[in-house]
Order: C-alpha cells, then sequence, then structure tokens
C-alpha cells in the first residue's frame, strides 16, 4: 500500500457494494428464517434452538477460521464462503418450496404438536442449513475484518467501517426485512430464492477486488503446526490488557442480547401482535439506529470519548430491554430496537477499528478469531438461556410473563456488567492501547 493512500478506493467500493447486496439476502432471512420456524413450531426452546445453530458456528469454528484466515488469501476465503452461501440457500428454498402446501397460516397456528409433527423434516433440514450458514459466515466475516485494512489506511478505519456498517444496517435491518416481509406474502419460498441470489452477486464483486496483500501468504512450507499457530493468537490476545477484558465484556454483552434474541420472533408474534409484515415493519428500527451510529461513531467518539460511549452501549442497552419488556405497543420496541443498534454500532466501529490498527497484520486472522472466540461464542449460550427461561416459566407464569421475562433479567444484568465494566473501558486506557501499538 502506498505511503499516503487516497481514503477510499474502488476495492473498497467494491467491498462495500458487495457487502451490501448481502447484507439486504441477510436482512430477507431475519424474517423469512425465523417465521419459517414458527410455522414449524411454537415450541419456544426448539425456535430457540434455530438461533443456537446459527451462533454455536462461532463457539466451536472460530479458533480454526483465524488459522485459516492467515494461511490462505483473504478475498479468496471471502469469494468461497459466499459461494457455499449460494448454495446452501438454494437447498432450503427449493426445500421449502417442495413443502409450501404443509405450512400453516401462522397467525391461526395453535396446535404446537401437529405443526412439529407434520414438519419435522423441515425443521431438521432447517437446523441443519442454518448451522451450514453459520461456518460460512465465521469465515467470511473473520477474513472479511482481516482485509479491510489492505483496503483503507489506518487513519482512515473508522471511517470507512462506520461507512460501511451503516449502509449494511440499511440493507440488513431496513430494506431486507421489508422485502422479506412482502416476499413472503406472495410465497413462502420466494425469499429464500432472493437470499441465494444475493450472495452470488456479492461473491462476484468481491472475486473482481484487486488489491496486493500487506504480508505474503506463507507457503506450505512456513506453515507451522495448528496448535502452535492457535496457541500464538491466543497468548498476543490474552496477554494484552485492554482486549482481553474488552473480548471478555462483549462476550458476556452478546450473551445477554441473544437471551431476547432467541425469542424475539415469539414475542412480536404473541405479545405486540405482529403480522409478517409488520414483524419486518419492527425490525426496521435497528436499522434506523445502526445508521444514525454508523455515520456519527467517529464525530460522537472525538466529542465524548470512547470510553463513554462503550458504556453507553451497555447502559442504553439496559433501558432498551427493560421498556421492551414492560410495552405491549410495537412503535415503542421500534425505538428501542433503534437506540439499542446505535449503540451496537457504536461500540462496534470503535473496537473493530482499533483491532485492526493494533493487532499485527500477520497476527490478525488468528487473534481476531480469539477475540470473536470469547466474544461470539457466547451467543449460542444466551440463545439456549433465553430459550429455556420461556419454557420454564411458562409453567408457573402466564405465557405473556414469559414471554416478558428474558427482557427483564437480561436488561437488569446489563447494568451489573456496567458496573464490572465501566472501569476497565476508558479512554485513557484505549488510547494508552493505541499508542502501545503505533
Amino acid at each position: 500500500m502506498a505511503d499516503k493512500p487516497a481514503p477510499l478506493g474502488g476495492n473498497y467500493w467494491k467491498l462495500f457494494t458487495g457487502s451490501t447486496i448481502s447484507n439486504l439476502g441477510d436482512g430477507i432471512g431475519v424474517v423469512a428464517y425465523p417465521w419459517l420456524a414458527t410455522a414449524v413450531t411454537r415450541d419456544p426452546f426448539l425456535i430457540a434452538l434455530v438461533t443456537v445453530a446459527q451462533r454455536l458456528p462461532w463457539l466451536v469454528f472460530s479458533l480454526p477460521a483465524g488459522v485459516i484466515t492467515d494461511r490462505y488469501d483473504r478475498r479468496t476465503l471471502m469469494f468461497w464462503s459466499n459461494m457455499a452461501r449460494t448454495l446452501i440457500g438454494v437447498v432450503i428454498a427449493f426445500v421449502v418450496l417442495a413443502a409450501e402446501d404443509t405450512l400453516p397460516d401462522i397467525e391461526i397456528l395453535n396446535d404446537a404438536e401437529a405443526a412439529i409433527e407434520t414438519n419435522l423434516g423441515l425443521y431438521t433440514v432447517l437446523l441443519l442449513v442454518t448451522l451450514a450458514f453459520g461456518f460460512a459466515e465465521v469465515l467470511y466475516d473473520n477474513a472479511a475484518q482481516t482485509f479491510m485494512p489492505n483496503l483503507v489506511h489506518a487513519n482512515h478505519l473508522e471511517r470507512a467501517n462506520g461507512r460501511l456498517w451503516s449502509t449494511e444496517q440499511i440493507a440488513n435491518t431496513f430494506a431486507g426485512p421489508f422485502i422479506g416481509g412482502l416476499l413472503i406474502a406472495v410465497a413462502f419460498s420466494l425469499p429464500f430464492f432472493v437470499d441465494a441470489v444475493t450472495f452470488a452477486i456479492s461473491a462476484l464483486l468481491i472475486w473482481l477486488i484487486r488489491v496486493p496483500s500487506r504480508t505474503a501468504v506463507p507457503t506450505v512450507d512456513e506453515r507451522r503446526p495448528w496448535k502452535t499457530e492457535l496457541a500464538e493468537g491466543f497468548r498476543w490476545l490474552w496477554n494484552h490488557d485492554f482486549l482481553r477484558p474488552l473480548a471478555i465484556i462483549l462476550g458476556l454483552l452478546n450473551a445477554l442480547g441473544m437471551v431476547t434474541g432467541a425469542i424475539t420472533v415469539l414475542f412480536a408474534q404473541e405479545i405486540l401482535e405482529t403480522s409478517a409484515t409488520v414483524f419486518a415493519l419492527l425490525m426496521t428500527g435497528g436499522a434506523v439506529g445502526g445508521i444514525i451510529g454508523g455515520w456519527t461513531a467517529s464525530s460522537v467518539s472525538r466529542r465524548i470519548g470512547p470510553g463513554p460511549c462503550l458504556w453507553l452501549t451497555l447502559l442504553g442497552g439496559a433501558v432498551s430491554m427493560i421498556i421492551t419488556g414492560l410495552t405491549s405497543w410495537w412503535p415503542v420496541v421500534w425505538a428501542m430496537f433503534a437506540f439499542y443498534s446505535f449503540g451496537g454500532v457504536l461500540w462496534n466501529v470503535i473496537t473493530v477499528s482499533l483491532r485492526q490498527t493494533i493487532i499485527p497484520d500477520h497476527l490478525l486472522g488468528r487473534v481476531n478469531s480469539v477475540y470473536r472466540f470469547f466474544a461470539w461464542g457466547m451467543m449460542p449460550i444466551g440463545s439456549i438461556i433465553g430459550g429455556l427461561m420461556v419454557t420454564i416459566a411458562d409453567g408457573p407464569f402466564s405465557r405473556d410473563v414469559s414471554l416478558r421475562l428474558p427482557w427483564l433479567v437480561a436488561g437488569a444484568l446489563h447494568v451489573v456488567l456496567f458496573v464490572f465494566a465501566a472501569p476497565r473501558l476508558t479512554t485513557a486506557r484505549i488510547e494508552a492501547a493505541r499508542a502501545e501499538a503505533g
């Protein structure tokens, strides 16, 4: 890369466009996959298992993905990951197409046992496909985050990441869900076919990126044993006084998010009484918050400092979850989703840009994967807890109380996490970590 590269360039915009298109497909899936799950079963634990299957690869595959990312060309890994998701998407689309006649109208579905007995095969395919998508996502995301410094100078990483994520939010949680709701109304299988097409287009755009790597890809003779390379990445993160607690705190934060995320679709259907179209509209709240967060993250960080920005995420999560758990009106939940998403994107822009700056390039894939092992590996655990919480509470409490409980518990635990995290996530410590790497 040249000494004074342009802030953004053609290669960045290819990644930007490809990511936006694939996130449009992800946004369609935000509505399509949970709606499919609830058409198959009303059991909160079985629905939560679909989310577990989606997030489990972050727990079991993050570390190997880091080694793969540092061993091979990152652009090529991104291309083949999206091609894999294309093929997986085509498979689930045809399976759903074949089963459309057996899928009941979700608004009149009352017999949970009959639903799962009728569609047990489809539920099994849904779990396997979701799991396969998760493995491809882990490899793609790890390669994409470590690839960004090859495209954009370190001085412009916050801006590049902020622009990318804000646009991804538009596609993922605004346009995508809305389109998904409309497509489901036409045919249950249609959103799955469109999802597959978006990954194919994204793969093509990524393949067209041409940029030299900062460091040479190691040859076969230069590669060391997997355990040795994994241990090197783990030691680097664990010995870092700022990234180690940051990864653990984010892991707990993500677990709390998935306690509620695992049952959001049931909460929306039964407490907020949303249709597929209204549910799609509800999910656009996250898009609005993400857009604002992505475009303002750099300026907000400069004005109040990165430390207080991270505190805002923790406290904002507490407020938004508690209010969501207490309301029955979907516009209020829409606003809380926007507030929660704003904090999440603010957190990501600051911390991901920091990691891309301070981790050595030859270790970036492995250290990033170890970090995400802690940070994202807690998500399936949170999903299980959320599903079990509703299932267990369904006995002594009403269904209404059971579906509200995860929101209230997760909100209260956000406050506890803030008390633990605030002294460890200060602007001074962030700047010290950046200065040490520089």
